[in-house]
This record gives structure tokens, C-alpha cells and sequence, in this order.
């Protein structure tokens, strides 16, 4: 029996959960709204806006599971990868916390994080069920995107990887070529559900192996629309619908055509997906239509357990519980943090 609470603050979103006994009870996410205005997230201010959110959607998060602090038996919390200021909110909480209670401290990998999210049981969907070892998981967001080999709850190898853009970062830069405001990632999903993805080629890179590249592709959009809007100043205007279908096809197609070579390399049929882009609707409904046609099992997490959330860090702190794997006080946030 243990109550995790967990802790996520590596970029953007401030978030706490309460998991009991591997359900969770609590996920609560405070979205900052402030780097809207930017284009893009800015580090300062995400730092600070964790520090106004943090006590707020903690007690949030144990009022809706109605769970008292003196109930809570560990604290797990995002050491890395992430922005190091943002990292230090929750790092510096999470050990504060601990120290007051006496209570154990757990250090959680955001990446292995997003894929333990798959063992989050599902109120929602009556079938749900877990993936069983060994099985392979895309994932993409932001600012990751990989291929991994998951052998056991910590035991994951990465087999591809991008070389320079991640999937989500090409998404959010197509947005910024097309005028379209941060974050622009949804709002390429929500036009290219009316588009047609078939209206302009773009390039598909020549990667070997299972890494990935999107930074000529974003480049070669760039030219596109550059010498669309030459011709006719109303391009964009007139034809974004079909340019937001043909972008996602093509990033679609570049990250399922390496998932189905490394599950052919390695025979495996379960096939996962995890990170912020994994909520994109044309990916979810590519991989689901490839899982047909190939006899995958395909497992996509609840929505709200795709985008950074402290859910997955709850998930992943309960099974680094039942190992008693805890860390000292000593322990310090890491941007760069492999698995």
C-alpha cells in the first residue's frame, strides 16, 4: 500500500497527482498562458510561474483525492531532462516536502516517465490494459522524439532517435512559417482534419537506420511557402487547410515508416506511443489504420496523460517505490538526462 504524490515541472505546465496503489486519484495541470505572447516558452518566466503555481495545484491535487499530507508515503518528482530553472520548482518542493515528513524522495526521468503513462489503468475505457514486455514506444514531443525497445518498467534501450529537430519542434516551426500562434502544433492538427493531405508533396529524409530528421523538412516548407506567396500573396490564406494536411502527412509518415522498420528488426507486434504529439489526432488514427493492416496491438494513453503531467510521474514513482529505489537530499535537477 502507497500514496505517491507526484511532482512535474520541467517546461511549461505545473502539474501534482496523487496516485494510491498504482490508480490515480488526482492529475492536475496548471497550463502557463504567458509565453503565448513570445511564440515560444521562455525560461525565466516559466521558472516564476511555477513558483506562483506550485503550493496552489498541490493542494488542489490532494483536496480532489482526498488525501492529507500526513497520508502521502513518498514524493516522486521530475529531476530531468527539462528546463534547469522550471526543474528546480519541483525538485526544491518535492525535497522540502520530504524533509518535513521524513518520508521518501523519488527521482523520476521524464522520458521513461511518458512511456510508464500506458500503465495508468483507465476509468474511462472498461478494456483497458497494459502492454506487456518487451514492446516498442514513439516517442514524440517537443523536444524529444525516439524510437525505444521497453524491456521492463526501467529497463528501456533508445534504438532511434532524432538527429536534430524533434517531430513536435517541426510542428510548432511549420506554425510560425504559416503566421499561426504558439502553440501552433494543435492548430496544424485542427486545419489538417479539413485539408487534403495528398495536395503538396514534401520531402521525406533519406535517414539510415531508425533515427530520425525534420530539419530539412522544416526548411523545404519554408521555401515553399516563401515561393507560394510570391505567385499569390492569398496562398496561405487560400489553400491552409490542404498545406496543414500535406505538413502532417508528411511527419506522420516519416515517424511510422521507422516504427514499422524497427518492429520488423526487432519482431515485435505492441507497439506504443507516448509525448505531447501523441495527441495528435492524424498520428493516432495513421497508427491505428497501419495496426490493422500489419496486426499490431497499438497503445495510446488518455489524452490528458500525452502532454507533461505529473500523472506519469506518479506512475512511475509508485513502481520505483515497490523497488525502494529513493534518492538523499543531495539530489539535484538535471536538463540533460539520459535514461
Amino acid at each position: 500500500m502507497a500514496t505517491i504524490l507526484a511532482i512535474e515541472s520541467s517546461c511549461d505546465e505545473t502539474s501534482a497527482a496523487v496516485c494510491k496503489d498504482g490508480k490515480m486519484l488526482s492529475n492536475i495541470i496548471a497550463t502557463q498562458q504567458i509565453h503565448q505572447k513570445y511564440g515560444g516558452v521562455v525560461p525565466e518566466l516559466a521558472s516564476r510561474a511555477h513558483q506562483q503555481h506550485i503550493i496552489p495545484v498541490v493542494e488542489e491535487a490532494l483536496s480532489l483525492a482526498k488525501v492529507s499530507k500526513k497520508d502521502v508515503d513518498a514524493v516522486a518528482f521530475t529531476r530531468g531532462p527539462g528546463l534547469l530553472g522550471a526543474l528546480l520548482v519541483g525538485t526544491s518542493f518535492a525535497k522540502a516536502f520530504t524533509l518535513a515528513r521524513n518520508i521518501p524522495l523519488i527521482e523520476v526521468n521524464h522520458m521513461q516517465a511518458h512511456i510508464l503513462a500506458h500503465f495508468i489503468p483507465s476509468d474511462k475505457d472498461p478494456e483497458w490494459e497494459a502492454p506487456q514486455f518487451p514492446f516498442l514506444c514513439l516517442t514524440v514531443s517537443g523536444g524529444h522524439t525516439q524510437i525505444v525497445l521497453v524491456k521492463d518498467y526501467f529497463d528501456m534501450e533508445i534504438v532511434g532517435q532524432t538527429m536534430d529537430d524533434a517531430a513536435g519542434e517541426a510542428f510548432d516551426k511549420t506554425a510560425k512559417i504559416l503566421d499561426l500562434p504558439y502553440p501552433g502544433g494543435p492548430l496544424i492538427d485542427k486545419y489538417a482534419k479539413e485539408g487534403n493531405p495528398d495536395a503538396f508533396k514534401f520531402p521525406e529524409p533519406q535517414i539510415p537506420g531508425f533515427d530520425f530528421s525534420f530539419s530539412g523538412l522544416k526548411t523545404s516548407i519554408l521555401y515553399f511557402i516563401r515561393d507560394k506567396q510570391k505567385e499569390d500573396p492569398d496562398f496561405l490564406q487560400k489553400n491552409m487547410a490542404d498545406v496543414c494536411a500535406s505538413v502532417q502527412n508528411r511527419i506522420i509518415t516519416i515517424l511510422l515508416s521507422k516504427v514499422k522498420k524497427a518492429a520488423e528488426e526487432y519482431k515485435i507486434k505492441q507497439i506504443a506511443i507516448a509525448g505531447g504529439v501523441s495527441a495528435n489526432s492524424g498520428l493516432r488514427a495513421s497508427l491505428r489504420a497501419m495496426s490493422d493492416t500489419l496486426g499490431w496491438k497499438v497503445f495510446i494513453p488518455e489524452f490528458q496523460y500525452c502532454t507533461d503531467n505529473a500523472g506519469m510521474i506518479a506512475i512511475a514513482g509508485y513502481h520505483k517505490y515497490l523497488k525502494k529505489d529513493f534518492v538523499g537530499q543531495d539530489v539535484a535537477p538535471l536538463a540533460r538526462m539520459s535514461f
